[in-house]
C-alpha cells in the first residue's frame, strides 16, 4: 500500500479535512517534539510550541508550497516561535532590572528568572496596572515594539507613549515596594540568599 504524501494531506487540509491534518500530526508530532526539547531544554514546553507550530500549520495551510518538503516548512515555523520567544525572555531580562530594587543573578537563565518569585512578582504587578500603562508597557519592553509602532496601534503620540511606559515603570516599583519592604520571613529570606551566595557566604 502506497503511504500518502504531506503533499498530498496538506491538499486535504485546505479543504478542510481534519482528520488528514490529524495524520499529519501523527506524523510529524515526535521528531517535532524531540527537535524542540533540544533547542529550548524543557519538554513541557517544547511540546507547547509543538502544538503552536501545528496550529499555526493549519491555519496558514494555503501558504504551504507543495514543491517544499512539508517537514521544513514545519520546522520552520517551530524555530521561529522559539526565537521569538528567547527575544521576549531577552527583553523580559532587561525590564526586570529597572523595577527591582535588590540586585539579583544575572546570569540566571532568562526561563529561569520567569518562574522564579521575583519574577512572579513582576508579572503580578504587570497586570494590576491600568490599560494604558500596561499596554505600552508591555508591548515596547516584552514585544520590542518602536514608539511608533505603538503610537500608531493605541492612536496616540510617541510623546505620550513614552510618557506612559516611563509611569508604568513608576508605577511598578511603588507596586512592588511592599514586597521587597515586607513579607514574611521565608520570602526575605530567599530573596536574600542569591545575594549572599554571590559574596561566598554559607550558612
Amino acid at each position: 500500500m502506497i503511504e500518502t504524501t504531506d503533499s498530498d494531506l496538506m491538499c486535504r487540509v485546505r479543504d478542510g479535512d481534519h482528520e488528514a491534518f490529524s495524520m499529519l500530526v501523527d506524523r510529524h508530532k515526535d521528531g517535532l517534539v524531540n527537535y524542540l526539547t533540544h533547542l529550548w531544554g524543557e519538554r513541557d514546553r517544547a511540546e507547547e510550541f509543538a502544538q503552536e507550530a501545528f496550529l499555526r500549520l493549519y491555519v496558514h495551510a494555503r501558504r504551504y508550497d507543495e514543491r517544499e518538503s512539508l517537514a521544513p516548512f514545519l520546522y520552520r515555523i517551530a524555530t521561529n516561535l522559539v526565537r521569538s520567544e528567547f527575544r521576549r525572555l531577552r527583553r523580559w531580562r532587561l525590564l526586570v532590572p529597572m523595577i527591582l530594587p535588590e540586585p539579583f543573578d544575572r546570569d540566571m537563565p532568562a526561563h529561569t528568572l520567569l518562574q522564579n518569585e521575583a519574577g512572579e512578582q513582576v508579572r503580578r504587578a504587570i497586570e494590576e496596572l491600568p490599560i494604558a500603562f500596561r499596554a505600552p508597557l508591555v508591548l515596547y519592553e516584552i514585544e520590542g515594539w518602536s514608539y511608533r509602532e505603538i503610537a500608531s496601534s493605541l492612536g496616540c503620540r510617541e510623546g505620550t507613549v513614552k510618557s506612559r511606559i516611563a509611569r508604568a515603570r513608576d508605577r511598578l516599583r511603588a507596586l512592588l515596594a511592599p514586597y521587597w519592604n515586607g513579607g514574611s520571613d521565608e520570602q526575605r529570606e530567599r530573596r536574600a540568599a542569591p545575594a549572599l551566595a554571590a559574596k561566598g557566604k554559607s550558612f
